[in-house]
């Protein structure tokens, strides 16, 4: 299972620990991680998946590999800056947000525009007409946001599978 963490640059330490530990129990699962193979959030879910033997694809943004972080192990280089925010969600089969800045609320848009399913950590919240948009399912641990994501993954493709 193929799933993607998205997450800025910058966090509090207490959410690079909750990505960390998300990468390990993805890891643990036996799922890839795809992330956008900077830093930050994206840093803490690659180090914490390798940490377990797992494996992890960095969607890179600039032309080459000067600042990709450690613990990306295939490393998918496009030279398209923001651009690749849709590749990262759509090439997961679930995505996991974990705080965020700009970047993680375009990439929150792009999955949830294609029906590729969303669990928040402490990320953004949308409201539309006054109503909160529940598509993004919210989970306050790494255990339940792992948890969420498979769950959310495997009906996925179960949907996918019946459409033929």
């Amino acid at each position: 299972m193929l799933i993607s963490v998205i997450g800025g640059n910058e966090a509090p330490p207490d959410l690079l620990a909750l990505a960390e530990e998300v990468g390990r129990l993805l890891a643990r699962e036996g799922c890839t991680v795809i992330c956008g193979g900077r830093w930050g959030i994206m840093e803490a879910v690659c180090r914490g998946a390798r940490a377990e033997g797992g494996h992890t694809i960095g969607i890179l943004p600039a032309a080459d590999r000067s600042d990709m972080n450690p613990y990306v192990e295939f490393p998918i280089v496009t030279g398209i800056g923001f651009a690749r925010n849709p590749i990262v969600v759509l090439s997961g089969d679930a995505v996991i947000a974990i705080g965020g800045a700009y970047g993680t609320l375009s990439e929150i848009a792009h999955a949830l525009t294609f029906g590729v399913p969303v669990i928040g950590v402490r990320t953004w919240r949308f409201s539309r007409d006054g109503h909160e948009d529940d598509r993004i399912v919210r989970a306050e641990t790494a255990e339940e946001a792992v948890r969420l994501a498979l769950e959310a993954a495997r009906a996925r493709r179960q949907r996918e599978r019946a459409r033929g």
